[in-house]
């Protein structure tokens, strides 16, 4: 039978590994991009997983004055587009790190989600 300290020694290298491969996968989603888009295309959000807006593009066929609400309407449903392509995104690649550490998938552990 292990020790109090030998337990003790064990959970803390458990929890340097889990925050490893947490900064790790912070890292990867700073490297992965999703586009949301709306109106067919009209107008795209580019963002990492992590939720970083990159870039967004707003096709010239809007450059309207009379188009200004329409446009404004498309880049918030672009971003919000964006943003749920991130999440499962980043969702994805933390269930990927849960499953490598043995834990049952939708396991809720600070910092995961």
């Amino acid at each position: 039978m292990k020790s109090m300290e030998e337990m003790i020694a064990a959970a803390q290298k458990a929890a340097e590994q889990i925050q490893t491969q947490m900064n790790d996968v912070q890292a990867k989603l700073d490297n992965i991009e999703v586009e949301g888009a709306a109106g067919g295309g009209l107008v795209k959000v580019r963002a990492t997983a992590r939720g970083r807006i990159i870039g967004v593009t707003i096709d010239e066929s809007l450059m309207k004055v009379e188009e200004k609400q329409m446009v404004e309407d498309l880049v918030a449903a672009a971003f919000n587009d964006a943003r749920d392509k991130a999440d499962r995104k980043s969702a994805e690649e933390m269930e990927k790190i849960q499953g490598g550490m043995g834990l049952p998938p939708g396991m809720n552990i600070p910092g995961f989600g």
